[in-house]
């Protein structure tokens, strides 16, 4: 007798001749179509769509940054005029620059009465300060005006990801003009580690902050202090990473047939109990009839 292959199918089919259609039966397989391709979209789109996995730990995660980070700063002084703004920067390792006018550059405004700096700059990952003040002036004004505007004060690379809000411009759009024009000005940073690695494995090193602001006018024994903008930051040793993560195929598959499988038994199950439910409907209208 030769061996029969078909004996190991198990989805053995029934003659249409022993299958009986009901309009039930119809509006639920539409229905169970539908939501299909409903669940199926609803899962192609979450497995297109890449996803942002945040984590935090306690590490240095640029190490081949040398110890800096790079500093971003564009501010305008609109009643100071630009020969008399510097920029000085200091730490604790005992850096002392007055002065700083390396990748900086000074642009009158307000018909010249007033100053736009902007700088790139590098500064030591050691707590420490950089601020905008008169004191490399050959000769020191009698009234520094020193309100402002920040326009932007960013620290490593610029992250222009949209799944990603954090504070890494947190000062950008300060305004200061209707303060006190002999005041000193402090902000008090706190610069947090930020890593970006994305699909392929590339990582970008950025920083957020979070800052605090003072504004006061200082004296000392021998008069009024001549005033700055003082920006005071030091480091967290918490590290933020995010991280692009995409759907894995083989579980995306997985949830489809889950879809499929479920809603066709789903829809199996309510289809059997209408059905016997109406067959033994109708034999009570037909015994009553008797």
């Amino acid at each position: 007798m030769p061996f029969d292959f078909r004996r190991f199918d198990i989805y053995r089919k029934v003659p249409k001749d022993l299958t009986q259609p009901t309009y039930t039966g119809a509006i639920i397989s539409i229905c169970c179509c539908l939501f299909i391709l409903f669940l199926f979209l609803s899962e192609l789109t979450g497995f297109i769509t890449t996803e942002v996995v945040n984590e935090l730990y306690v590490d240095d995660p640029d190490k081949d940054s040398g110890g800096k980070i790079d500093v971003s700063l564009n501010i305008s002084l609109p009643n100071l005029h630009c020969e008399l703004v510097g920029l000085d920067i200091q730490d604790e390792m005992g850096r002392h620059e007055v002065g700083h006018i390396d990748n900086s550059m000074r642009i009158p405004v307000n018909n010249g009465a007033g100053c736009r700096f902007e700088g790139h700059f590098s500064i030591n990952k050691v707590p420490g300060n950089f601020h905008v003040s008169t004191h490399s002036a050959t000769a020191q004004p009698q009234n520094p005006d020193m309100t402002h505007v920040i326009h932007k004060l960013s620290f490593g690379d610029t992250l222009q990801v949209q799944n990603v809000h954090g504070a890494f411009n947190a000062l950008g759009g300060a305004d200061r003009l209707t303060s006190n024009p002999l005041a000193s000005h402090d902000y008090i940073l706190k610069i947090v580690p930020t890593v970006y690695e994305d699909k392929s494995g590339k990582q970008r090193y950025s920083y957020q902050y979070t800052v605090a602001n003072k504004e006061y006018v200082a004296y000392s024994h021998t008069g009024r202090i001549i005033p700055a903008i003082w920006f005071r930051y030091d480091l967290s040793p918490i590290t933020v990473k995010y991280t692009e993560r995409r759907q894995p195929l083989y579980r995306f598959i997985t949830t489809i047939c889950a879809i499929i499988g479920g809603t066709f038994t789903v829809a199996g199950i309510l289809d059997s109990c209408i059905f016997t439910a109406s067959e033994a409907w109708k034999k009570i209208q037909l015994g009553k009839m008797h």
